[in-house]
């Protein structure tokens, strides 16, 4: 059965790199996965809580934070070595069929997908912790997570597995330090 679903990601896999290839994605999804690409983003989160929330501003960041280095030692220092799962870029089964569009492949372990999971935390606590902030719009940064997961296995550098095991890991953590969050400090709501 495990084979099965191994094979299942691969063909998912070459569903998303190859057959969903085009000249548009190709040139951003390289974009989308870079967390520099991301940087005014995130200084604009940082900038929008100490100007609407300043009393609380201090521990949401601290919380923000908490929540990034919690999903990425997770992911990248326990999970990674612990499955040793290859990279589809360093996989020798798919060498003749993947579409690289970087100009380098992690040597480190794919599953579960550190971006996934550090962009899932960081999307759902978010989500969570400014509900009454951003309604609706909240649900933009679960797009934005999903979007960046996607890039990963566009661009060939992850498996579909990958990033769905590192969006649910970085989800139950999001929502984790969110609630303990909530529970200490209260909501958020602009003053």
């Amino acid at each position: 059965m495990f084979k099965q679903i191994v094979d299942f990601d691969k063909y998912l896999f070459g569903l998303v790199n190859q057959k969903a290839s085009n000249p548009f994605f190709d040139s951003i999804m390289p974009f989308i996965r870079q967390p520099l690409f991301w940087l005014p983003l995130y200084f604009f989160i940082i900038l929008f809580a100490i100007y609407n929330f300043p009393k609380k501003a201090a521990i949401w960041i601290g919380c923000l934070l908490l929540t990034v280095t919690i999903t990425d030692s997770i992911s990248s220092h326990f999970l990674k070595p612990l499955f040793g799962r290859l990279r589809p870029c360093n996989n020798p089964e798919l060498a003749d069929s993947i579409r690289l569009l970087l100009d380098h492949c992690g040597q480190n372990g794919s599953f579960t997908s550190s971006h996934a999971t550090n962009h899932f935390g960081i999307a759902v606590f978010i989500f969570i912790t400014l509900e009454k902030v951003w309604g609706k719009f909240n649900y933009l940064f679960i797009l934005w997570a999903a979007a960046i997961c996607y890039a990963q296995v566009y661009v060939g550098v992850h498996f579909p597995f990958d990033v769905i095991g590192g969006a649910l890991l970085g989800s139950v953590i999001g929502y984790l330090t969110a609630n303990a969050f909530k529970s200490k400090v209260g909501c958020i709501e602009i003053i």
